[in-house]
């Protein structure tokens, strides 16, 4: 599905992107790639807490730029589980954090899943509270990193 980024950090409206829904085996050079960008180069978490062999059996969501770059990604698990999302660093703030989220959204109701759950980085917490997530842990260390559990339960 097509989105327009709006024109702020140098990109204008001729820069959209694309969400899709692909999987490991498919599309994991294109993950792999922002994955590596974000967690690993910028945020320092180590490679084999990255890589914990849950993405060949999970629903991936990849946004490409219209040049066919990958920019962002999350998984999906079976249990209703939202991780890994990652935007690359010029397209944060452009509206590539809220389609992968609203999507990620859309795809476990029309599973029917009532629960959803992540593990938010503190400083995205106030990011995941404007799509209905509310923490339900206190924080805790994950590579380094505060973190706290959220969910947002679809009745």
């Amino acid at each position: 599905m097509p989105v327009t980024a709006n024109a702020r950090k140098g990109l204008t409206l001729q820069d959209s992107f694309n969400l899709q829904k692909v999987t490991w085996q498919t599309h994991a050079q294109q993950l792999t790639t922002v994955r590596e960008a974000v967690f690993i180069a910028e945020q320092n978490v180590p490679v084999a807490l990255e890589w914990d062999g849950l993405d060949e059996t999970a629903q991936h969501l990849l946004t490409l730029s219209a040049a066919g770059e990958p920019i962002g990604c999350a998984r999906l698990l079976g249990d209703g589980s939202v991780g890994r999302m990652a935007v690359m660093q010029p397209w944060r703030g452009l509206g590539v954090g809220s389609a992968l989220l609203n999507a990620a959204i859309a795809y476990y109701q029309q599973l029917g899943v009532h629960v959803i759950t992540l593990s938010a980085q503190v400083h995205a917490i106030g990011f995941y509270e404007k799509f209905g997530f509310t923490a339900c842990s206190e924080a805790y260390l994950d590579a380094g990193i505060l973190h706290r559990d959220m969910q947002r339960i679809d009745i």
